[in-house]
């Protein structure tokens, strides 16, 4: 989450810990915060699995039925699953929009809205918003009505913004707190992270912007770019087969989810 490095989609799936009973969930696992690396390599190179090959490529299937089987492994309400599916359609929009080298179009707007929600249906979520305005207002009011403190996915978003910090060596401390500075008061909140001060915040976001005027300079891209050939996918050197990406929980219990629910109801 470095300034000119955020993946939008990374920000995206950072916001889900601030819902207690997702960044519970994840705490539980221990896949964000044993094994943050090998969680993040295997998360980005699943969904551009499918983007890469399709909903009807053998590669864009098996990422499919991969995701499904471990998010069938726990309990996940709908609602929940149908939030996440909301971040990848309206963080990296707003994202874009501040930060970009140009503001998305209409025609790619709806797109996105179309490909996410021809995604959610793959993945069984129901009551799937329709356009992108549904999108942006499922996702406000949920966060407006889940947001919240929870020690373990406290613990899931410390982790995850150290292995990001890590990636840039001695800047590490700097990152840390650039990071930070790019997260609203809403996800602060949640996570009782002291604010930024405003000059940090500033620089933090003029950098951002500089970084865009010069982008907009560059020559167009010829070739698309895909997740698996990022700097920060770490774990497979060698190369990875796409159906051994992820988590194959084998300890079921009689009922389905390996993950005890000892907690009372999640904090809002």
């Amino acid at each position: 989450m470095a300034p000119g490095d955020t993946c939008p989609l990374e920000l995206a799936l950072y916001r889900t810990y601030a819902v207690p009973s997702i960044g519970r969930l994840l705490a539980e696992t221990a896949e964000l915060t044993d094994r943050t690396q090998k969680r993040y390599d295997d998360t980005a190179l699943l969904l551009d699995a499918v983007l890469e090959h399709g909903f009807d490529g053998e590669d864009g299937r098996t990422a499919i039925r991969r995701i499904n089987q471990m998010h069938r492994s726990y309990d996940i309400g709908n609602e929940d699953m149908r939030y996440v599916l909301c971040t990848f359609v309206v963080v990296p929009k707003r994202w874009l929009d501040q930060y970009g080298w140009r503001r998305l179009s209409e025609h790619e707007t709806r797109a996105i809205a179309a490909y996410y929600r021809t995604l959610g249906r793959h993945m069984g979520i129901t009551e799937l918003p329709l356009t992108y305005q549904d999108f942006e207002r499922c996702l406000d009011d949920y966060e407006e009505a889940h947001f919240g403190w929870d020690e373990d996915a406290r613990r899931v978003s410390d982790a995850t913004l150290d292995l990001m910090a890590s990636w840039y060596g001695p800047l590490a401390p700097v990152v840390r707190g650039a990071s930070r500075a790019l997260l609203d008061d809403a996800l602060l909140d949640a996570f009782r992270y002291e604010r930024p001060k405003p000059a940090v915040r500033t620089a933090v976001h003029t950098a951002l912007r500089l970084r865009a005027k010069a982008v907009r300079l560059l020559p167009p891209r010829r070739t698309p770019h895909y997740a698996r050939q990022n700097p920060e996918i770490k774990g497979y050197p060698n190369g990875f087969r796409v159906a051994d990406l992820g988590t194959f929980p084998a300890a079921r219990r009689v009922g389905g989810c390996p993950v005890p629910h000892t907690k009372g109801p999640e904090a809002s």
